[in-house]
This record gives structure tokens, C-alpha cells and sequence, in this order.
């Protein structure tokens, strides 16, 4: 019989020491200070579930466990306790061709079939009431409603997660939330109870550089990136396993906006996101999405130099390649917010034959926790019956009664096996759900293997596979969090760990709050290794031009010339770009050939940030007038800090002088039609980053 390893001695309180894998154990001698259950029962280990083996499957058995995550799930009624804010629409999956190589699921062997979709894209911190553009994390939820029953694939626009062990999430969302005792800061990990946390969580450190990283302020949620972040399992009909994990990918792209942005847009459009989605799929602009997969055997995950049970890390594209297997298109928007968008109810258990699991420990936890919470937030064990909930299959049950039930079973047969209904439902060995029968042996123990042990190799790898911009804007992000805490200790070591990942990254966030040398020396369970950068993981180094799904701001006064709209319109179009007016005044705006047109915004309402790229396309006689109004020269000078392409007129040039900006290569003349060609020909580049470094000096 295996052994529980021998822990050294335990430290003295308020001492922590070091568990299997690295994690932070806190521990006491003392009654009084002895971290309990409710029934008063002593803790002996709060960051390990209780498991079979060390990298076994969590056990039910483990009460501490259920009760934690039970009273965590009901903390909240009636919204989410993460993700509560979200924005959904409905659409189609096909698939690109026939899988049944590598699972049985038909959804992905029949390209002939268009499975309905429902999907869900949310903030995780903030309550249902905060703002679309904060920096956090993004849910990325699809409903599949598939002939064999409803398949969720739950995950985020983050490949990877905060924690290991799904025994930590109460923990980190408390943490992550609103401080108790004075209800703020809503939405915003720049406090000190969430880095508090995080830097006594080694295993959170490859999160947290993503989270500081342009992934957590999207452009918009048409161009978010998706992951399953665990490893599921693909089953074919021979019943041979596959390890699979799930990314989606935006058919125009992805992007981010600045921070400077993403504050101003949430002051000027707190639904910026929200109504986004919304119109574009109004004006038939469906978002969509390829979905690949990576997929290897047990052999390839014994030979990285991670593990991939492990939900902090993630394979590199370069090392097991994504392979497209279909795509999604969201072509319809919800009839009722809160009847789908906010009923709506996914969970990772809900998978149909052909997909499996594997023992990651917060997956685990996640099979547990998902029921546990539908049935606080949606009234009982019935939300299934929800139209947005209800399977498009056949469904046969002998589930009864309960809370909130719509259905009336009929005979008097509600259980199984019985003789005297013979048309009764039956299990079926052939087509219904087999568990893959994975050997599993060990211990009951609460330990984490030790291949989960390495907490920055792959942190490491992030950063140093960002183009340069994108390491500034970590740098800045890392400054202004830090910036908020007000514990000088949370400080320190939270440097300590930046200097695990990067020395180099270090010295920049030092410099930047004005903390030279005051990182904490804080030994890693393992030493870090240098890994392969990885392009694949920068936004900017894989960005292809375009102007698909964008936005075009045309500052227009009394007087500008029409055949200029008329060309940048048309110009817009072929780029599959939609352009908007921004006038004095949400009145008729007059142009000079006398042809009246309303814009769909005033200057007071449209700031820069709302837009990709703007152009101004004033007339000389407007100038005098419009170089005093502050929302004008504001409009102008945001879009040239946000590094964006400028488009001018002639006649507008002097407003532009008057904003005190530079005619750079950035700002490109339209009155023509090759200005307006070389105009969009540049803003599909996207930012001018060369104009940062000028506008720093």
C-alpha cells in the first residue's frame, strides 16, 4: 500500500509551509485559531480535495469539500455568483467533416447536421448591474443541443485557471469579490484581498499573467478567443480514449482595447460589449467561430514537461497543433433577456456519449458544484424544463415532483425496473453514455502530485512569447493594480513572484511604483525552465488586417462633403466595417450639396473610444465653432493616444492642428479615392504602435 509522504514539522503560526506541489499550507497548534466545518469539525488540510492516488478522481465522500463548495454555491439568490453579468444569442454548430475516429458523438461525424447552439459570454468578478469593459477574465459558455442530449462546453477566453483544486474556488472568488466589510471596489481585482491571495497562491501565477495581458479588456466579445481549459477525453465506438481539449477561435480575428480605453468606454457605454453582439447580429453580421481541438494519447501527456490534469497550464500549439472541427454562428438574438440569457444554465457534466473526463481536481469539483448552484439560483432540480434548458431530443425519466414542475407524468409506473408498464424507459447498453474505463488505484489521500509542482514555467513562457506593446501593457497593468493595494507586505511579495517569472519584468514593475529592490525572495517549488516562446499566445504577432467587424466614427459637421461619406461608406462595406456619424447634435446635419442626413450619434455621446478607427470630415467653416467645444477636440485627441488610424479631410487638417496632434503616418487625407483606399488599406493594420514611444516623450 502506497504511503502518504512524511510532512516536515509544522511551523510556528502565522508560518506557512510548503504542500506536495508548492501550495501554501497555513497551520495552527492552537484550538481557538483551528479552521473548522460547521459541525465544528478541525481541518486538517484546506487546499486538497480528498482523492484516490494523487492524481486520481476526487471522491464524493469528501464532506469538507461538499460543504464548502454547498454553501458557496448558495451564497447568492437569485443572481450568478460569477459570472452574473453575461450577453448571449442563439445559433449553429456544423461540423467540418466526420470524427468518428476519435469519438462517437454524432454532433461531430455528420457534417450534414447544423446542431442549435445557445452561447453565453460574461464577466466572472463583477455583479450582474457592473460594467462590460473591466479587466477580468471572460466566460465563454456554449449550449449544444445536440440528438443525444445536451452537451455544455463551459470555459473561458483564458486557456487556464487561477487554481488547481477546485477546494480553493470559494476562496479565490471571496477574495476576488467585494471586500465584506465595505462592499467595494465592483468588478476590479486592484485590491488588496484579491492580491492578497494570489500571492500566496504560487499555482496562480500563469493566470495572473494573462489577466494582466491585453486578453482580460477584449475589443469585443465577437473577438474573444474560447477555452475548455480542462483535458475531456473523446471516446469513439470501439471505446478507444483520446485526451482532447477545446479552443474556439473568431472567424474576423481577435483584439483588444487599451486600459486607457476600457476606462473611458465604461464611463461612456457601460454596455459596450452587451450592445455589440447585439447589433452586430441585428444588422446580419453573425459573429462566428471555428472550433479545434488538441488531441493527444497518454504516451504524448507523459512526455511534457507539465501535466496536463493540471488547469494552470496549457499546451502549446507548437507542440500538439489545433485541428478545425467545426464552426459556430450565432445568427439569433435572444426574444427574452432574462427568460435565456439569465436562465440559462450550463454545466460540464452535461456531456453526451463519445465525451468524457479526466481526473483534473477543479474539473472534479466543477461536475459537483454546477447542479449544486442551478438549484439555488433557478428554484430546484426542475430548471431543465426552462425552454433555453430543455434537451431538442427525446427525454425519458422516472424524475418526479419537485419544486417547479411543469410536466405531468402520467401511469402509475415511476420507477425502474417494473413489469406492468412495458413501454416504460429502459437503459440501453449500446447507445447510452459509457464511462471510459480508466484504472484507477491508491490511497485516499489529500495530497497534490508533484507533477503540479512548476508555478512558473509556463507564466514565464507567456510573457516572453508577447510582442513588445503587449509586454508594456503588462508592465502598466501590474503598476496600476499594484498601484491600488495599500499593504506594502501584499507588495512585496507579489514582486517576489513577478520575479519568479521574469527578472527583467521585475525590475520594470519595480521602477514603475517606485519599488526598486523590494521584492520578497520567494523560493519556487521547482526552479523554472525556459520554454520555447510560443507565437501562437500573442494577440498582436498572429493579428490579421482587417476591418471585418469593426466600427468607422465619421466626425461630420454642417457642410462636409458627401461624395467623401459616400466613398468611405462603400469603401467600409466591401471591408465588411460599419461606419456611424457622429454630428454637432443628434439633429439633420445639412452637407454641401444640401442633402440632410441624421447622425447616429452627437459628439457628446460618441467619444473616439467607441470606435476602431475615425475619420474627421468637418468643413472649413465649421472649424471656428468646433475647435471650442471639448467633446470635438477630445474626440481627436483620444483617437491619436489610443494609437489609432486617423482619417482627415483636407479641409478638417486644421482642426487636427488645433487638437495639438502630429500628422503622422497614422493620419492619412481621404478626399480622394486612393486616399480613402490607402486610409483603409491602413486602419485594417489596426494601432499605429510606432506613435506610443512618440507620444511618451
Amino acid at each position: 500500500m502506497a504511503k502518504q509522504k512524511k510532512k516536515s514539522a509544522r511551523p510556528t503560526d502565522n508560518e506557512f509551509h510548503a504542500g506536495n506541489a508548492g501550495e501554501l499550507h497555513r497551520t495552527t497548534g492552537e484550538r481557538d485559531s483551528t479552521l473548522t466545518t460547521y459541525q465544528g469539525v478541525a481541518t486538517s488540510d484546506n487546499q486538497n480535495s480528498l482523492r484516490s492516488g494523487e492524481r486520481g478522481p476526487t471522491l464524493l465522500e469528501d464532506f469538507i469539500l461538499r460543504e464548502k463548495i454547498t454553501h458557496f454555491d448558495h451564497e447568492r439568490i437569485p443572481e450568478r455568483i460569477v459570472h452574473a453579468r453575461g450577453s448571449g444569442a442563439h445559433g449553429y454548430f456544423e461540423a467540418y467533416g466526420d470524427l468518428s475516429e476519435l469519438t462517437r458523438a454524432a454532433f461531430l461525424c455528420d457534417p450534414g447536421i447544423q446542431t442549435p447552439v445557445f452561447a453565453r459570454f460574461s464577466t466572472v468578478a463583477g455583479g450582474a448591474g457592473s460594467v462590460d469593459l473591466p479587466r477580468d477574465v471572460r466566460g465563454f459558455a456554449v449550449k449544444f443541443y445536440t440528438q443525444e442530449g445536451t452537451f455544455d462546453l463551459v470555459g473561458n477566453n483564458i486557456p487556464v485557471f487561477f487554481i488547481q483544486d477546485a477546494i480553493k474556488f470559494p476562496d479565490l472568488v471571496h477574495a476576488v469579490k467585494m471586500e465584506p466589510d465595505r462592499g467595494y471596489p465592483q468588478a476590479a481585482t486592484a485590491h488588496d484581498t484579491f492580491w492578497d491571495f494570489v500571492s500566496l497562491m504560487p499555482e496562480s501565477w500563469h493566470m495572473i499573467l494573462w489577466a494582466m495581458s491585453d486578453r482580460t479588456i477584449p475589443r469585443s466579445l465577437r473577438m474573444m478567443e474560447g477555452f475548455g481549459v480542462h483535458t475531456f477525453r473523446f471516446v469513439n465506438a470501439e471505446g478507444e480514449s483520446t485526451f482532447v481539449k477545446f479552443h474556439w477561435r473568431p472567424r474576423i480575428g481577435s483584439a483588444s482595447v487599451l486600459w486607457d480605453e476600457a476606462v473611458k468606454i465604461c464611463g461612456a457605454d457601460p454596455d459596450f460589449h452587451r450592445r455589440d453582439l447585439f447589433e452586430a447580429i441585428e444588422r446580419g453580421d453573425f459573429p462566428e467561430w471555428e472550433l479545434s481541438v488538441q488531441t493527444f494519447d497518454q504516451a504524448t501527456a507523459d512526455s511534457f514537461p507539465f501535466d496536463v490534469l493540471d488547469a494552470t497550464k496549457l499546451i502549446p500549439e507548437e507542440m500538439v497543433p489545433l485541428q478545425p472541427i467545426g464552426k459556430m454562428v450565432l445568427n439569433r438574438n435572444p426574444d427574452n433577456f432574462f427568460a435565456e440569457t439569465e436562465q440559462v444554465a450550463f454545466h460540464p457534466g452535461h456531456v453526451v456519449p463519445g465525451i468524457d473526463f479526466s481526473d483534473d481536481p477543479l474539473l472534479q469539483g466543477r461536475l459537483f458544484s454546477y447542479t449544486d448552484t442551478q438549484l439555488s439560483r433557478l428554484g430546484g432540480p426542475n430548471f431543465h424544463q426552462l425552454p433555453i434548458n430543455r434537451p431538442r431530443c427525446p427525454m425519458h425519466n422516472f424524475q418526479r415532483d419537485a419544486l417547479m414542475q411543469m410536466e405531468v407524468p402520467k401511469g402509475r409506473v415511476n420507477y425502474e425496473p417494473n413489469s406492468l408498464d412495458p413501454a416504460s424507459p429502459r437503459e440501453n447498453p449500446d447507445a447510452g453514455f459509457t464511462t471510459h474505463p480508466a484504472t484507477q488505484s491508491g490511497d485516499k489521500l489529500r495530497v497534490r502530485s508533484e507533477t503540479f509542482m512548476d508555478h512558473y514555467s509556463q507564466a514565464r513562457l507567456f510573457y516572453r512569447s508577447m510582442t513588445a506593446p503587449e509586454q508594456d501593457h503588462i508592465v502598466n497593468a501590474f503598476a496600476f493594480e499594484l498601484g491600488k493595494v495599500e499593504t506594502p507586505e501584499v507588495r512585496c511579495r507579489v514582486l517576489g513572484h513577478v520575479k519568479n517569472v521574469d527578472a527583467a519584468l521585475c525590475d520594470r514593475v519595480e521602477q514603475a511604483l517606485g519599488m526598486q529592490g523590494q521584492a520578497y525572495n520567494i523560493p519556487p517549488a521547482v526552479e523554472p525552465i525556459d520554454m520555447e516562446p510560443s507565437p501562437a499566445l500573442s494577440l498582436l504577432a498572429k493579428a490579421k488586417p482587417t476591418l471585418g467587424g469593426r466600427k468607422i466614427g465619421v466626425l461630420v459637421s454642417e457642410g462636409f462633403e458627401l461624395a467623401i461619406l459616400d466613398q468611405l461608406q462603400a469603401s467600409a462595406e466591401t471591408e465588411g466595417a460599419a461606419v456611424e456619424l457622429i454630428g454637432p447634435h443628434i439633429g439633420e446635419v445639412k452637407s454641401n450639396s444640401g442633402v440632410a442626413i441624421t447622425p447616429n450619434h452627437a459628439i457628446a455621446a460618441a467619444p473616439s473610444v467607441l470606435f476602431d478607427t475615425v475619420v474627421v470630415a468637418v468643413s472649413e467653416a465649421a472649424i471656428d465653432t468646433l475647435k471650442r467645444q471639448a467633446p470635438v477636440l477630445n474626440f481627436i485627441r483620444d483617437a491619436y493616444a489610443h494609437l489609432k488610424i486617423i482619417g482627415c479631410t483636407a479641409a478638417s487638417t486644421p482642426l487636427l492642428e488645433i487638437a495639438g496632434i502630429d500628422l503622422d503616418d497614422g493620419v492619412v487625407e481621404v478626399d480622394t479615392r486612393e486616399g480613402t483606399i490607402a486610409y483603409v488599406d491602413a486602419a485594417k493594420q489596426g494601432r499605429i504602435w510606432p506613435r506610443a514611444a512618440a507620444i511618451k516623450a
